[in-house]
């Protein structure tokens, strides 16, 4: 196993390992890098089927189809068989969509919406279009350290209500919710700075996706704070970008790490991932 950081910011490349193979040492040095990159590991070469990327992801926690259902409006593009994975594709077989078209083209984390929220999400890329399809990662935990105390310390002392219908509102309306979805699992109230619970560090906690608005606060003042912080996270430095290779599998962590895929290859090619999501502890101050 060879591990090579890939940015200042965050991410790490893992060669020479076969994930369907590490034992329990293995697993928590794999583990350990992850953490120690910010929560973002890329897993080179890995030839999964979906039983075990299943089995791989549940070494990271429980998982969101297995031990807790996810949105209802998800449900058709899961993987048939399969609930734990979700299909990311803009194939079309006999007019079927084979899994969710444009999924992420915008800065969110995973699940933020319910109390207990994405931990890790483990995305493997199955088919790629011959360019394009990038996937951009911000570190959340870089974004706090560089604000001033002073901003800091008024964050520290706030919470934001994460909402899935605001993916629905939203300009890129790449979201459609059924109205199952507006029953009250899908909205939620948490810190706005979070401390990681298996390293100490801080984390902003708010993201475009799903964030709706800061509790206590005017519509105009919320929406001004949220902007200067969007601004401020996702700075070029505090970034990596994901140029995808065959058989690549990513590792990222939510509670640390927004992402942003690039849909910029309709009409290049066919592109196909299957995703696992575990979930984490109810976030922390």
């Amino acid at each position: 196993m060879e591990i090579r950081r890939l940015s200042p910011a965050l991410g790490s490349e893992v060669v020479g390992v076969d994930v369907t193979r590490v034992d329990d040492a293995g697993f928590a040095a794999l583990r350990a890098a992850w953490l120690d990159a910010g929560g973002l590991l890329v897993l080179r070469d890995q030839r999964l089927s979906p039983e075990q990327h299943l089995a791989f992801s549940r070494r990271f926690g429980p998982l969101f189809g297995e031990a807790e259902q996810l949105q209802r409006s998800v449900e058709p593009y899961l993987l048939p068989g399969h609930p734990g994975v979700y299909r990311v594709s803009n194939k079309v077989r006999d007019g079927v969509p084979q899994g969710r078209a444009r999924a992420g083209a915008y800065w969110h984390s995973d699940v933020s919406f319910r109390e207990r929220p994405a931990m890790a999400s483990l995305l493997h890329a199955i088919e790629l279009p011959p360019r394009g399809g990038d996937t951009l990662f911000n570190s959340m935990h870089t974004a706090y350290e560089a604000l001033s105390p002073a901003l800091q310390a008024l964050l520290r002392g706030l919470h934001a209500v994460h909402d899935f219908a605001v993916a629905d509102r939203s300009s890129w309306g790449q979201v459609r919710i059924s109205d199952g979805d507006l029953d009250g699992e899908n909205r939620c109230l948490h810190p706005v700075v979070i401390t990681h619970p298996e390293t100490g560090r801080k984390a902003l906690f708010v993201n475009p996706g799903f964030t709706s608005h800061l509790d206590g606060f005017s519509a105009e003042e919320s929406k001004g704070l949220l902007q200067l912080l969007y601004r401020l996270a996702i700075r070029e430095e505090f970034q990596y970008r994901h140029v995808w290779s065959p058989r690549d599998l990513l590792v990222w962590d939510n509670r640390s790490v927004m992402h942003h895929a690039v849909v910029d290859y309709e009409g290049v090619g066919e592109r196909y991932l299957h995703r696992t999501t575990t979930i984490a502890a109810r976030p922390a101050a």
